[in-house]
């Protein structure tokens, strides 16, 4: 291109560019690229002059070449497709008028912030330094799958819509590589949000977020993998979450958040290995919360946020705060699709005793038995109502006495009242109320009471009782003791 072709504000910016000098068009420092400036010729830049001087422009001895522009309109495509392009590139609150297209390039840094522009096409570009998109304003997708950033991905106050009927992710992420952090506090999307398979060196950050795609995912990140945390306090998410395999050693912070996509899954995190998940002081969760097969070291989870559909199956945790009593985290254990899962209830158990709580971990045990009892035919049901209401399924014990003591008190009257007859008068001991009913009651043990008398009538029914009871009390306290041995 000739230097006589370009136009006054072109020439600006080609005479800058060697010198790595910044070229301002507008007329405030504070005016953004949606705002309603003159967006005339004397701040026009035709895409193919900025292409001309990345690949092939002037330079000067002693000097770092540079393409700095701040608040120009740029007309036709920017195509650096597979390009490489060894300047730092700044278009800085610029209106584009077509979609950039830097497929394959090779970047050194690229600063497009507080820029507006009809999408983004950069799949599998690749840049040496940061990659910064704060502020811009995206009006169709945004593809950056595949992309490989050594430094930083920003991503700060950007927004991204896509036309009405668009049906795929507006912002493509999926297989992107960035060397540090991914940062997306306060975005705003209307639509998909593709990261699945994205490796993340540093953490991804989504504080104050506002992710909006309501009846689908919102939020695609399956097998996402980053060094750090996933902070997402305040985030605002109305459509479906899916972490689906992910790794996060560190934190996922949801603190404050809102998570709403009634009538399908508002987040699935299943198969995840993560170091932490906070899930505290937000609104209930709008839909299904899905937990299953994940190992978490930590869970921060307030029974309040839990929504009516949890999936725990298989769910690995080795802490569980804040600590609230059992009967705040038993519902979560029983919204699983009326299922028994046996392994929820041994995990919340252990967790109630590593905090010392003896009392509450034997709550949960007793109600992972009467959970398991509606699995049960209708004699395993009326057995198992038999030994909650004697001794609580060996974990209230208490019971067994206060049975074993009430069945002694009446049967000690009854007997005392009306002395049964002996089987043989002159050899028969003298007649004991008290161990003679011990002796009906305690299956085991003899007084030599019951040997040697023969009630009759009312008290051979009420004997035949004892006895029985007896045998129930009995069998449901040695269950309990031996439950108990096989659980320590």
């Amino acid at each position: 291109m000739e230097i006589n072709d370009l136009t006054p504000a072109e020439l600006r910016v080609w005479q800058a560019f060697p010198r790595g000098e910044a070229v301002e068009f507008r007329a405030a420092q504070d005016e953004g690229a949606a705002e309603g400036a003159d967006w005339g010729s004397q701040r026009t830049v035709r895409a193919t002059v900025l292409r001309a001087l990345l690949l092939d422009g002037p330079v000067e001895s002693g000097e770092v070449a540079a393409l700095k522009v701040a608040g120009a309109r740029i007309t036709g495509v920017l195509d650096l497709r597979y390009a490489t392009v060894d300047s730092v590139v700044r278009l800085s609150h610029c209106r584009f008028d077509d979609v950039p297209d830097l497929s394959g390039a090779q970047l050194k840094y690229l600063n497009l912030t507080g820029s507006r522009m009809p999408g983004l096409a950069s799949a599998r570009v690749r840049v040496d330094g940061g990659l910064r998109l704060t502020g811009c304003r995206f009006d169709g997708p945004v593809r950056l799958g595949g992309a490989q950033v050594a430094g930083a991905l920003y991503l700060e106050g950007a927004e991204v819509t896509a036309p009405e009927g668009n049906e795929r992710p507006v912002l493509q992420l999926h297989q992107v590589t960035v060397g540090e952090d991914l940062c997306a506090s306060r975005l705003r999307t209307r639509g998909e949000i593709r990261l699945n398979g994205a490796t993340v060196s540093g953490s991804l950050r989504l504080e104050d977020a506002e992710l909006r795609h309501p009846g689908g995912f919102v939020l695609n990140a399956e097998a996402l993998d980053v060094g750090a945390n996933v902070l997402g306090r305040r985030l605002s998410a109305h459509g479906r979450i899916d972490l689906r395999g992910a790794r996060i050693p560190g934190r996922l912070d949801l603190l404050y958040s809102r998570l709403s996509h009634p009538g399908g899954t508002a987040m699935r995190a299943s198969s995840c290995v993560i170091g932490e998940v906070w899930l505290r002081k937000g609104p209930p969760i709008e839909g299904m919360l899905n937990l299953r097969r994940s190992q978490i070291e930590h869970l921060n989870l307030e029974p309040e946020m839990l929504p009516d559909q949890v999936r725990l199956l298989d769910l690995t945790y080795v802490s569980l705060t804040p600590h609230v009593p059992p009967e705040h985290r038993l519902p979560m254990l029983e919204r699983d699709e009326d299922t028994f899962d046996p392994h929820g209830y041994e995990q919340l158990t252990a967790a109630y005793r590593r905090t010392g709580d003896d009392h509450a971990a034997r709550l949960v045990q007793l109600a992972k038995q009467r959970h398991h009892r509606t699995t049960l035919p209708w004699y395993g049901r009326l057995w198992g109502h038999v030994q909650d209401a004697t001794v609580g399924y060996g974990f209230r014990p208490m019971r067994a006495l206060g049975w074993l003591l009430s069945l002694l008190a009446v049967g000690s009257i009854a007997f005392a009242l009306h002395t049964p007859p002996a089987l043989k008068a002159d050899e028969a001991p003298q007649f004991n109320p008290v161990f003679y009913t011990l002796d009906l009651l305690l299956p085991v043990i003899s007084f030599g009471q019951e040997p040697a008398f023969a009630p009759q009538g009312g008290q051979q029914w009420l004997s035949y009782v004892l006895v029985l009871t007896g045998w129930i009390l009995a069998t449901t306290v040695v269950a309990g003791v031996t439950r108990t041995v096989n659980r320590q």
